[in-house]
């Protein structure tokens, strides 16, 4: 297995000019004498799976700097994939205390973006580096900033091979007063919270669907089932408000667009800070079905099983020309079928088939993100 390291910087900020417009004192930022530097001792490895991407990897801890001017000294954590920093990443910037957390998706990112995966029949390692470096300045303005930075720092990444062929997808959790009418066991209960899933190792675009069976649903986004801690709520300035934004610190309980409930399609993207919502009511079509491709109909929905279910007369269709489709509200933007015929359910899939003509119970399960399945049972 290859090794390659992982370096962390931190930076500091140098200069800040202050003047009072009575006394035309000038206050001048001056460099730390006694510097910057880590003060956390690093692991030999951080072993790296994708199952734990919201989990804490390492929290990093630096000496507090003085500059001597009366201004606050603030702090930016970055990380990078190699040891040029050209196309660095700021892990968090504006930071008022010597420390900040880097989570195990955060050095999954950097590890992908240095070349490194978890396929043991590919000649790429699963074992190498990522870089960080602390950035302190005082000043708000580019021009007068001043910055002053630590020496480089280097720690091990290994990512854990996947021989099983199935991968572990990171996963975001939704609670809120929508928990027991919905069928997800108590209101605001972490432990009971709705997964939504991403579509890949350390992607941070989730989805899923979420049943919000209450007038006026709030709910909020956790990074793990476990407790609130790092919670994601809406930027606006009311409980139940529907921005598409979010936003951690301050936050409000978010809501649906037009504060209504229903079966909803939620996709969430914690690095973009957004998220959207889609009422949807699905239907089946095709012509295996009484209405052919002119008309659904119309499936139902079971909150205690989770699934869409419906009972009706289908005739032997041969996909992918042929057969049947689920598609939401009527219409064609979100549709899915069965591409490979093997079960499962993909957006914009082929058409399934029928085998033979008869009576069928169809059923559909969207309460796995990113794994929904469907089956056919000829009565």
């Amino acid at each position: 297995m290859k090794k390659i390291s992982i370096l962390v910087t931190a930076i500091l900020a140098l200069v800040f000019n202050a003047c009072s417009t009575d006394d035309e004192f000038t206050f001048v930022a001056k460099p730390d004498p006694e510097g910057i530097a880590f003060m956390n001792t690093f692991l030999p490895s951080y072993i790296l799976k994708p199952s734990n991407a919201t989990n804490l990897a390492e929290r990093f801890v630096w000496n507090e700097v003085d500059m001597d001017v009366q201004t606050t000294v603030r702090y930016e954590l970055q990380a990078s994939a190699d040891e040029s920093f050209q196309n660095m990443t700021v892990i968090e910037s504006d930071i008022a205390t010597t420390n900040q957390a880097v989570t195990v998706g955060e050095l999954l990112a950097l590890a992908e973006e240095a070349g490194l995966d978890t396929d043991p029949d590919t000649e790429a390692s699963n074992s190498g580096t990522v870089y960080f470096q602390v950035r302190a300045y005082a000043g708000e303005n580019p021009a007068t900033t001043v910055e002053q930075f630590s020496e480089p720092v280097g720690i091990t990444v290994e990512l854990v091979e996947d021989t099983s062929g199935e991968v572990e997808l990171p996963k975001i959790y939704v609670v809120g007063n929508f928990q027991g009418a919905g069928g997800y066991g108590s209101d605001w209960t972490p432990a009971d919270g709705v997964p939504l899933a991403a579509s890949g190792p350390a992607k941070t675009d989730y989805e899923g669907f979420v049943y919000l069976n209450v007038d006026k649903p709030q709910f909020k986004f956790l990074p793990t089932n476990a407790s609130f801690d790092g919670d994601y709520g809406d930027a606006g300035e009311t409980d139940g408000v529907f921005t598409g934004k979010l936003k951690q610190e301050g936050e409000k309980n978010a809501g649906t667009p037009d504060g209504t409930g229903g079966y909803y399609w939620f996709k969430v993207d914690t690095e973009k800070m957004t998220y959207s919502l889609t009422k949807v009511d699905w239907g089946l079509i095709g012509n295996a079905t009484p209405t052919g491709w002119d008309s659904d109909t119309d499936l139902v929905y079971n909150p205690e099983t989770k699934l869409w279910t419906l009972t009706l007369e289908l005739t032997e269709q041969v996909a992918p020309d042929n057969g049947i489709k689920f598609r939401a509200n009527d219409g064609w933007d979100i549709n899915l079928g069965d591409t490979g015929a093997d079960g499962t359910l993909e957006f914009g899939g082929d058409n399934i088939g029928v085998p033979e003509s008869g009576n069928y119970t169809v059923t559909m399960d969207l309460s796995n993100p990113r794994d929904y399945t469907y089956t056919l049972v000829k009565n």
